[in-house]
């Protein structure tokens, strides 16, 4: 079978390194501005992460899922893991006071991974 759920996680495994690779690089780069920046950097990057994680440890639960499972195992996955990014976001501007283009920047870039990452080949 093309599409097992041992490439799905292979795909999300890669997907997860390729996200904290981009995350340590957008702090690497705002590091020239300071440790605030390089930590909002890294901080907006790694909570695309760990939503990533998060979803992907929902989808994947099991070795053997029926098609509506798998559905709802996806719809809940993607609704609580933008519950995170939400949360996260309002944690790092609002409680943490990061810098915003530092924090968005990381953010951004971790979740253009997660897009770009539809198109690895397994």
């Amino acid at each position: 079978m093309r599409n097992s759920i041992a490439a799905g996680r292979r795909l999300a495994t890669r997907i997860v390194f390729a996200q904290t690779g981009v995350s340590l690089l957008m702090a690497l780069l705002f590091l020239v501005q300071g440790l605030r920046p390089a930590a909002g950097a890294l901080a907006g990057g790694l909570l695309v992460t760990a939503g990533t994680i998060l979803l992907a440890a929902r989808m994947f639960r099991s070795d053997a899922i029926s098609g509506p499972t798998a559905f709802w195992g996806l719809l809940l996955g993607t609704l609580l893991k933008w519950i995170l990014l939400a949360g996260g976001l309002i944690s790092l501007l609002g409680v943490w006071r990061l810098p915003p283009l530092a924090v968005i920047t990381g953010f951004t870039a971790a979740l253009l991974i997660h897009v770009a990452g539809l198109r690895f080949k397994d």
